[in-house]
């Protein structure tokens, strides 16, 4: 990976339907060794896909919160009957197992504050594994670079 290579991943980070054409012109290469190279960072798994960024309130979700899970017990089969029990949650956007004070950190997203009593209490509350839950609700996201 070089500069160009570099220039590349920021742009496409930006803006990930670019043409072609125009992001040889922002990266200073000819369009046809800028596809070669986008061609090769894709087959090299760098770049790993492209999506759509979808607005979260126009999605009906208008609650967020990053909540910590501790665990029972801190097994092997406990973490993988948990993560099983959090993949199938449609509100867990993230889910992430790491060290500290908790096991996982969980971005959750419901439609309202009600929504996401359902969830606490009907989904990550019957889940046998865990002994703790926290919740920190987010009030506004200066930042946020998924956006």
């Amino acid at each position: 990976m070089d500069e160009i290579d570099r220039k590349i991943l920021r742009v496409l980070t930006r803006d990930g339907r670019i043409s072609n054409l125009e992001l040889s012109g922002q990266v200073g290469l000819s369009p046809s060794a800028c596809l070669r190279r986008v061609q090769e960072l894709e087959r090299s798994g760098v770049i790993a896909g492209y999506r759509a960024v979808l607005d979260p309130a126009k999605n009906g979700v208008g609650f967020t919160a990053y909540v910590t899970v501790g665990l029972n017990t801190h097994t092997k089969s406990a973490q993988e009957a948990f993560e099983q029990a959090i993949a199938a949650a449609p509100e867990v956007r993230e889910c992430h197992n790491i060290t500290g004070a908790w096991e996982y950190l969980l971005r959750i997203e419901a439609a309202d504050l009600a929504a996401y009593k359902a969830f606490h209490t009907e989904v990550l509350g019957t889940v046998p594994q865990v002994s703790a839950i926290t919740s920190y609700v987010v009030m506004a996201s200066p930042k946020d670079e998924r956006v």
